[in-house]
């Protein structure tokens, strides 16, 4: 793979297959950049994120993403810090560090963006969240990291066979209701003791998560901070009305949530594995940090 190719990362499951036959398009839309368009092989998220560290190590172009969240942090533990420029194609459920980062909703409307920018060698420096685990292991995500009652419901409903496709989510929200309870948090922001007790705690480089709720309203990644959302105990009934007002980002205007920026965060709970971009990282503490313009976005 040469200095001239755009390197290709697509999954065909992303958004439940309903983008499967645009690929052939969005491969024709990216090669109106003059370049050569390459496929990435793949049969396994841990196999994608190997190739697209094959191909950046290589000196691939460009590396482009087709899909949702889950592809993007697949693709962007490659291209974090790094000169490769990337483009994002979104055709998966949620797409939504796509959203927060400006890229056009429609997957073709995106591809042939991309292919402009890559014809005009222009790219839009973004700030990504750079997590260092307890063991000390680094990941990177885009969106936001869950951290709270939504890590845990995402963690139970990874275990559950049944039922397939959202309702597994929803049972999962109601049996992990049923054994709600507040956690103690160790919270550090820039070296401020933030220490609480609460049922909901995100970290937010862009606004939404889950396909759309804005968890972090006021989330913007240019402007190298972090947002840092935390809802004290609530109560099961509480807890269940405040999601509708996720979607419109008004939640932070109960009493009980509190919104902070910081460029680095020190996090830790009992029992909670974090939830980054919908994928799983491990279990708390993190510290995670705001990396300025650490990855070159085409759009």
């Amino acid at each position: 793979m040469n200095s001239d190719d755009i390197a290709v990362l697509a999954n065909p499951r992303a958004g439940r297959g309903r983008h499967r036959g645009l690929l052939p398009g969005v491969l024709e839309r990216l090669g109106t950049s003059g370049r050569t368009v390459r496929l990435l092989g793949a049969d396994s998220a841990e196999s994608a994120e190997k190739a697209c560290h094959r191909a950046v190590a290589e000196g691939v172009g460009a590396l482009v993403a087709v899909g949702g969240d889950g592809t993007l942090h697949r693709a962007v533990q490659a291209v974090a810090g790094t000169p490769t420029p990337f483009g994002l194609v979104p055709a998966g459920t949620g797409n939504d560090f796509a959203a927060g980062a400006g890229v056009p909703a429609d997957p073709l409307t995106a591809a042939t963006a991309i292919a402009a920018a890559v014809r005009e060698g222009r790219s839009t420096p973004l700030d990504l969240a750079r997590i260092t685990t307890g063991r000390g292991d680094v990941r990177w995500y885009g969106a936001v990291l869950a951290a709270g009652f939504d890590a845990v419901v995402n963690e139970r409903a990874n275990r559950m066979r049944w039922p397939r496709g959202p309702r597994r989510y929803d049972l999962a929200i109601l049996l992990e209701l049923a054994r709600l309870r507040p956690r103690r948090y160790t919270l550090e922001l820039d070296g401020v003791d933030r220490g609480c007790t609460a049922d909901l705690v995100a970290v937010g480089n862009c606004r939404s998560y889950g396909g759309g709720m804005l968890i972090c309203p006021d989330a913007d990644p240019t402007d190298g901070l972090l947002d840092v959302v935390v809802a004290a105990p609530l109560g099961r009934g509480t807890l269940v009305r405040l999601k509708p007002r996720l979607r419109s980002g008004t939640h932070v205007d109960d009493p009980r949530v509190t919104s902070y920026r910081a460029r680095e965060v020190r996090i830790g709970a009992p029992g909670i594995v974090g939830y980054a971009d919908g994928e799983r990282v491990a279990a708390l503490p993190f510290v995670v940090r705001c990396e300025p313009g650490a990855v070159r976005l085409l759009v």
